[in-house]
């Protein structure tokens, strides 16, 4: 294998304790699986971006901060010079196959321990189990709120039936997880009333769901109604509760997705003590911080953001680092269909948060050991803790 490590590290002023910290295993809180498969470019491309689809005509998504990251830190894993072409990587990923591919790129990002959103349960993609063994790490699965939900919704039921098997189903799936998530934000925003609704509103809005129960989830009555049953599970069972906010694919309206908006929801479930998780906030990480600043139940990461900013992904965390307390944030990579996105995840993570820290140090504001506490924090601890690993 290649010297090149995804904990390396850029070249600023660090004492070796710090540096050990950066570099230990990491929790990645927040992930889903990779392909199994072989890839042809225009699917390598179109999974190396949340466009969803392909670039112009005549361009390319390795035109990108993370395609250039793509070629510069995955390249010499796959015994290839840095900065590689695309064509030159492409051909070696296949000539390596997925399997070997995903090996070498999950196991170089040194995670402990991969928490796997299993709500996209695709025969190609990896299970959580098979990430684990795969990357040489521990496995446990987040429950995706909505997918429960529409196979609930599937079973044939009636409005009343759909209520209580809701509730049965999943608690169930909670029994075998470490958390449970929501999508709310692709369904109707989060902008949502706080209340748990009534029953009889309730009840009515199934009868109407049931009346298409193939089609997506977008009743606000059904979503809060599925937030608060996912509240009184995870209060029975101590899971936190993850929503994602800010940057995501195409079917997300930025607008409807900052965190800030949640503020209803987080203070009407702060009785049930019950962490409730932001995922990869950008670019309102700054609401982001400030929740987790003044709710203790709440927690943040930056997630995907530090991927596709890449060698930007220091500012990103400087800025999320302003206000939010230490111990509310965690690391993901927010991964999904390629081992790169996973490798870069962690790599970004680490370079950005490193910067960060030898800032801190330069400025004399932090003591070395509190520099390498606060990285351990971040990269494994708080989400050990959250998620009582």
């Amino acid at each position: 294998m290649p010297e090149t490590r995804a904990d390396d590290l850029p070249p600023v002023d660090l004492p070796d304790t710090v540096r050990a910290a950066l570099a230990a295993p990491m929790v990645d809180h927040h992930c889903h699986g990779v392909r199994r498969d072989d890839l042809s470019r225009s699917e390598f491309e179109t999974l190396m971006t949340e466009a969803g689809g392909p670039a112009p005509p005549g361009t390319t998504h390795f035109d990108t901060p993370a395609g250039l990251a793509v070629r510069r830190w995955c390249a010499p894993l796959l015994d290839l010079e840095p900065h590689a072409s695309p064509a030159v990587y492409l051909s070696r990923r296949a000539e390596l196959g997925a399997a070997e591919v995903n090996r070498r790129l999950l196991r170089k990002a040194g995670v402990a321990a991969f928490l796997v959103d299993t709500g996209l349960d695709r025969p190609e993609l990896l299970t959580a189990a098979e990430m684990g063994r795969v990357g040489g790490a521990a496995a446990d699965e987040i429950v995706r709120l909505e997918q429960v939900e529409q196979e609930v919704a599937e079973a044939g039921l009636s409005a009343v039936g759909y209520v209580r098997a809701l509730r049965d189903e999943l608690a169930a799936r909670a029994a075998r997880a470490v958390g449970l998530k929501s999508v709310a934000a692709y369904r109707c925003g989060l902008a949502l009333d706080a209340a748990r609704p009534s029953r009889g509103t309730m009840i009515a809005s199934a009868g109407r769901r049931l009346s298409d129960p193939k089609g997506r989830l977008t009743d606000p009555v059904l979503i809060r109604h599925l937030l608060w049953t996912a509240v009184d599970v995870a209060r029975e069972r101590s899971l936190p509760l993850q929503f994602h906010c800010g940057f995501g694919d195409t079917d997300l309206d930025l607008h409807r997705c900052d965190p800030a908006l949640l503020t209803g929801f987080i203070r009407a479930v702060a009785p049930a003590g019950m962490p409730v998780v932001l995922l990869h906030c950008y670019p309102y990480h700054r609401q982001a911080a400030y929740l987790a600043a003044v709710f203790p139940h709440v927690y943040a990461d930056v997630g995907l953001a530090l991927t596709y900013t890449a060698a930007g992904s220091a500012a990103v965390l400087g800025e999320m680092v302003e206000l939010v307390p230490f111990h509310k944030l965690m690391f993901s990579s927010d991964c999904y269909g390629l081992a790169e996105l996973c490798l870069l995840g962690a790599l970004y993570h680490r370079r950005g948060l490193a910067r960060v820290l030898a800032a801190r140090l330069a400025e004399d504001e932090w003591s070395t050991h509190d520099a390498a506490r606060i990285a351990h924090m971040i990269g494994s601890g708080n989400a050990r803790r959250v998620y009582r690993l």
